[in-house]
């Protein structure tokens, strides 16, 4: 009776979970666009904002973004959802265009998903 490949098979499986929880992890980090959701009285969407617009500093990435928007009072952002890419793969990408003021949210929590995460069209 052959037990190595019975054990090979086990630690495989054992290291199943890490490899899921690992993943995710480094496509998230790798994205240019940090995801968040935003909640009003009316809804919530989800909404990706670039690095470069929330700025480096010393702070979480979600208190960046209520400081940017309590500073400007609006921020235009891209409205993000889940689609299919080209090759019929499962994204979060940008879906539209969306003005958020800062009178109208309720609460900014940082949004995590297991998709890649594409960037928004270049500005014209």
């Amino acid at each position: 009776m052959n037990i190595l490949p019975r054990r090979g098979a086990l630690a495989a499986l054992a290291l199943l979970p890490l490899a899921a929880v690992v993943r995710p992890v480094r496509a998230q980090a790798a994205a240019p666009v940090q995801l968040f959701k935003l909640v009003s009285p009316r809804d919530e969407i989800v909404v990706g904002v670039e690095a470069a617009q929330l700025g480096s500093g010393s702070g979480p990435a979600v208190q960046r973004l209520a400081e940017l928007l309590a500073a400007k009072g609006q921020l235009t952002l891209w409205q993000y959802a889940s689609q299919k890419d080209a090759a019929g793969a499962l994204v979060q990408a940008p879906l539209r265009q969306v003005a958020v003021f800062k009178s109208d949210l309720l609460r900014i929590e940082p949004y995590g998903t297991p998709l890649p995460v594409k960037a928004p069209p270049a500005a014209k």
